[in-house]
């Protein structure tokens, strides 16, 4: 074990993944301002829904939020051009973690991939190369890396791929229900919207993902296949990228096969002054069990995660208990109808709720389908009234529709749904069944 991971092999693909890397950490940044996507999520909400258990997160006051993503966008830069570099990666790294967890209206596998990645980056030695810190001191340069640093994202990567295709075996996904719902929303597309109203491109698509989800990983890494796989990437990633226009994570999912190919050729094509490492040593650090043992426990919690769902009754795509976490990806598609009643335990009389009085029309998708922002939001009012001198309960009517089906009941409209406990790792009994 120790020869193969930290047997040493030429850097170049690491030192072009940071550089690309740190620039796709800005171009996020900067993107979420110029976009609008930090006034719409996390200026303009009254509050916003936070993992629970972070509730304290809660975003800056005012346009405080706007200077945060700046100085976020600038750490970016600084990784990209190695100034600083683990003290840039871990600045970015726990800032991009506390936006991520300070709210879930817009919730986004990708996003927890890049908070994983940007701890994963702190670690390596990805600065050892064309960086500022190299040309201020001289002593940090180096041309090769343990193996180690390249495994990591291989795993990490087939870990990902692996469920989603694993989770997208399932009937709605099988039968292009799910893919016809999604198209739906893109008719409107020049050139390619009525394509992809077509039932023969909903099974392209369909079976497309699957295959290239559970096979991407296998084909970059058997070299006979990888330029071919490559290409799948390539034209994967960009339809991706057009039609659901999902930021960075198609670029950044490319700059992933830097760790497939050959460090000559990555060299050759990036760093033509750099001189190749060829060497091979094997240089086993004392701590090297200390390494092995945190990232076997890593692997295997990010194992785990994505199968707790199969612990909880019924269906993850009705109760999502289970779902976040768990690289389930654009699997279903849910809507609905819902009411909240507050009842003064003084008077017994009923406070009308207006959701357009508390919520962004973003955020009432997530308070009308999904059970634990429902339980938040019911906790918001609790609270909200509390302050004012009223105790009250909460009771919610939601009918939700999962890929188009009828709709049914998703909450128990006779529990008081704000004094109700909220369990990691257990099913709560107020989501009424699937079936």
């Amino acid at each position: 074990m120790n020869r193969f991971l930290f047997k040493h092999i030429d850097n170049s693909g690491l030192i072009v993944f940071r550089i690309i890397f740190g620039l796709l950490c800005f171009l996020e940044s900067v993107g979420a301002l110029f976009t609008g996507w930090v006034r719409r999520t996390l200026i303009e909400p009254e509050f916003t829904f936070s993992f629970i258990g972070f509730e304290w997160l809660q975003p800056l006051s005012g346009d405080w939020m706007y200077v945060y993503y700046i100085v976020m966008g600038i750490f970016g830069l600084l990784i990209m051009v190695g100034y600083k570099y683990r003290f840039s990666m871990l600045m970015f790294a726990i800032m991009w973690t506390a936006t991520y967890l300070m709210q879930k209206a817009s919730y986004n596998n990708h996003y927890y991939l890049l908070m994983l990645l940007s701890f994963l980056m702190v670690l390596l030695p990805a600065n050892r190369y064309a960086s500022l810190d190299v040309k201020f001191n001289p002593s940090l340069k180096r041309l090769s890396m343990p193996s180690w640093c390249k495994w990591i994202f291989v795993i990490q990567l087939f870990i990902l791929y692996t469920y989603a295709s694993i989770a997208k075996l399932y009937p709605d996904w099988l039968d292009t229900s799910v893919v016809a719902i999604l198209m739906k929303g893109k008719a409107s597309y020049p050139l390619v919207g009525e394509l992809m109203q077509q039932k023969p491109v909903h099974y392209f698509i369909s079976y497309g993902g699957i295959l290239f989800d559970g096979l991407i990983i296998p084909l970059l890494l058997f070299k006979p296949t990888r330029k071919y796989a490559f290409f799948a990437s390539i034209f994967f990633h960009l339809f991706n990228s057009i039609v659901f226009q999902i930021g960075i994570f198609p670029y950044l999912s490319l700059a992933f096969s830097l760790f497939f190919f050959e460090s000559n050729s990555i060299r050759n094509l990036f760093l033509k002054k750099k001189e190749f490492y060829n060497a091979n040593e094997i240089i086993t650090p004392k701590y090297s069990t200390v390494i092995i043992s945190l990232f076997s426990v890593y692997f295997l919690i990010h194992i785990a995660l994505p199968l707790r769902h199969h612990f909880f009754k019924d269906d993850v795509l009705w109760t999502e208990e289970g779902h976040r976490l768990s690289w389930r990806m654009m699997l279903r598609a849910k809507s609905g109808n819902v009411s909240y009643s507050v009842i003064d335990e003084e008077t017994n009389s009923a406070i009308p709720i207006r959701l357009n009085d508390y919520l962004t029309e973003k955020q009432q998708r997530g308070a009308s389908t999904k059970p634990d922002i429902i339980w938040q939001f019911a906790q918001y009012l609790k609270q909200s009234f509390a302050k004012k001198g009223k105790t009250v309960r909460v009771y919610v009517r939601a009918y939700v529709s999962v890929n188009g089906r009828p709709s049914k009941q998703l909450i128990d409209p006779k529990v008081d749904i704000a004094n109700e406990e909220w369990y990691h790792y257990k099913h709560h009994d107020w989501i009424l069944p699937s079936k």
